[in-house]
């Protein structure tokens, strides 16, 4: 093929989009902002934002208190005292609260868990962001922590412990870089990872380097949701479940979003800067 690809000049490592910088600085400044607020305040915010399983069970005649109570009790004497404790407070209105499915993704339990999502949003959040533009890259993400907190539901919909973190979000994004920052190319093509062109279905499930890459990232996101307590990284257990339910969406999304829709070729960068 006698013509050249067209490819942009390469950019610096650390020129970053815009709408990451954004969306990592507004988790960052949330985070800072709730060190501000008295621990009164700053838990009643929790339980206005964070995703409560149970809420939607109650609210949606799915069992009722009488099915959380049943599933607090096949839980030990002293946790299901805690639980109980804890369920009294956040389901005391009955409200399903159903802009929790996307708020909890703007909290975080600690300063580990933001940095945590924080390196995976700049690492995986750039190439998709350069390919689809601000309001695609956006709308993937909001998508992908909807899908975490239906997720979570369905895994444990009598669960009361408030659940937080953009870790649902960050998932679409490593799942939707997979379809691409992978894709095999000549090395005298000097392709940018987000230039790179989508592969198929097929094809991702031939290529050792996307499947290893799924593989270890699920097992480190179960992993470290066993171990978030121990490690510091949250206050309790991770909900992991949620982690899968944004990577499947990621999945399922990204080839509906990408500007390339035949998957071959270099998207047109005026065409991806729209989003």
């Amino acid at each position: 093929m006698s013509e050249r690809p067209y490819s942009p000049g390469r950019e610096p490592m650390f020129n970053l989009p815009g709408v990451v910088i954004l969306t990592a600085g507004l988790l960052a400044a949330i985070h800072v902002g709730r060190g501000l607020l008295s621990p009164e305040t700053d838990f009643r915010l929790l339980l206005e934002l964070a995703f409560v399983p149970a809420r939607w069970s109650l609210a949606f005649g799915s069992g009722g208190l009488d099915a959380v109570a049943t599933e607090l009790a096949t839980r030990g004497a002293e946790e299901a005292r805690d639980l109980a404790g804890l369920a009294s407070i956040v389901l005391a209105d009955g409200e399903a609260k159903v802009w929790t499915a996307a708020t909890y993704g703007l909290l975080h339990a600690s300063w580990a868990h933001l940095l945590s999502n924080a390196v995976w949003l700049v690492a995986f959040g750039t190439p998709v962001a350069r390919r689809l533009g601000p309001a695609r890259f956006l709308g993937l993400t909001l998508a992908a922590v909807l899908a975490g907190a239906g997720a979570h539901f369905l895994a444990d919909p009598y669960a009361v412990v408030p659940m937080i973190g953009a870790s649902g979000g960050v998932s679409g994004l490593v799942a939707a870089a997979a379809w691409f920052v992978f894709t095999p190319v000549p090395p005298w093509i000097p392709l940018e990872p987000h230039e790179r062109p989508r592969q198929t279905l097929r094809a991702i499930a031939g290529n050792p380097r996307v499947l290893g890459f799924l593989g270890v990232w699920l097992a480190v996101d179960i992993a470290v949701g066993l171990l978030a307590g121990p490690l510091g990284i949250a206050g309790g257990a991770i909900a992991w479940q949620a982690h899968i339910g944004g990577l499947l969406a990621g999945l399922a999304l990204f080839p509906l979003l990408d500007p390339l829709r035949d998957a071959v070729g270099v998207p047109d960068r005026d065409e991806a800067d729209r989003g």
